[in-house]
């Protein structure tokens, strides 16, 4: 059965996918793209009658670290991606064919699809010399992606790389590299940064373009929210340890072995945006900073150039402020702790000898009353 006419509900049904385990995906996706538990049921009927949408997988100038982190996805699996979730008919790393007969899924699909294909790019695109440092097929780059993306219902920018030009971009940035945004803007584009990209967020935004019409609402730098709209720091395992002002001071110290806070060892969460803390890696089992590493901020535009040194903290940061936060806020805790305990030994005392509450603390009652 070709992509037009073989769903999703049809491809899980032909390999002898449970009904429980198509709805447990289904729900899956829900959390992903953090949505109430009630859409669950609307992106189940999507998937099982919208024809799975094709899917042209172009790979420029980058590691091929986002075709990795396809290859590695366990949640649905690659073969689940490829097989049932996405039609991908075009995928230099994956694909069978190499060659003429390459070239000819892409433009087959491109001419029988004109306008509905999905494509994903991955790597940057390099435009100095018009082009010439990435070509395949004798063209380049900058030419292909115009002409594919063009043609495309939309382009999702996989990784870093593609979204904003990533590493091959940082200074002194030698082909010119940049992200598709750049130059493609007759289509709509969505970013998905990361280094690598995380593959539920692909899926998830494949979904949602499948439930809902369109590809999800982004942010500023054109990621989705429901996968960049918080900051690393607020969804931290060792945020605690932040607001009570314990940190690592060097690696292998008492306070890494006890997990406090990265920030003094150039963690860059307080500044970066990305689910990773929520959706993690290695089948939900763990990320960089659960690992005992800062996070790099991978996913900020321009994060070479802007985060580094890695190993450094930051110069500045929203809230606190880096020094403020780094060594004063522990100190306040303290502080504030110490007086707190101090008022309610003056209070117990005054209790004991028969002396007038204070005004503050009969406020303070009705307040929790009140509550």
């Amino acid at each position: 059965m070709t992509a037009e006419k073989i769903t999703l509900g049809q491809g899980l049904q032909k390999r002898g996918v449970s009904r429980r385990s198509f709805l447990k995906f289904c729900g899956a996706m829900t959390a992903a793209l953090a949505l109430p538990a009630r859409y669950t049921s609307r992106i189940a009927e999507a998937v099982e009658t919208k024809p799975r949408p094709p899917l042209l997988w172009l790979e420029y100038q980058d590691c091929a670290g986002n075709t990795e982190s396809l290859l590695r996805a366990s949640q649905p699996t690659v073969a689940q991606l490829v097989l049932d979730v996405l039609s991908v008919d075009y995928h230099e790393t994956i694909m069978a064919p190499a060659g003429h007969q390459a070239e000819k899924s892409l433009r087959d699909t491109m001419e029988k699809y004109k306008g509905q294909y999905i494509v994903v790019v991955e790597g940057s695109i390099p435009t100095k010399d018009d082009g010439v440092y990435c070509t395949i097929g004798g063209r380049t780059a900058l030419d292909l992606v115009k002409d594919i993306g063009g043609s495309a219902a939309a382009v999702i920018a996989a990784g870093t790389c593609a979204a904003y030009g990533g590493l091959p971009a940082a200074a002194p940035d030698p082909t010119g590299a940049v992200g598709v945004s750049k130059v493609l803007s007759t289509v709509p584009i969505l970013n998905l940064p990361g280094c690598p990209m995380n593959v539920i967020n692909l899926t998830a935004t494949v979904v949602h373009y499948l439930t809902f019409g369109e590809l999800p609402a982004v942010d500023q730098f054109g990621r989705p929210l429901f996968a960049y709209g918080e900051r690393i720091h607020d969804h931290c395992e060792r945020r605690a340890h932040y607001d009570a002002g314990q940190y690592a001071e060097a690696w292998g110290d008492e306070g890494h072995r006890k997990g406090w806070c990265l920030y003094k060892m150039g963690c860059k969460g307080p500044e970066t945006y990305h689910n990773c803390p929520v959706v993690r890696w290695n089948e939900g089992t763990n990320w960089p900073i659960g690992a005992g590493h800062g996070c790099a901020g991978c996913a900020e535009p321009g994060f070479w150039d802007s985060m580094t040194p890695f190993y450094r903290r930051l110069p500045n940061t929203p809230g606190f402020g880096v020094e403020t936060s780094a060594d004063k806020v522990g100190l306040g805790v303290v502080a504030g702790v110490t007086g707190a305990f101090t008022m309610h030994g003056l209070v117990s005392a005054m209790r004991a000898t028969g002396e007038p509450l204070a005004e503050h603390e009969t406020i303070n009652k009705e307040e929790n009353t009140d509550g």
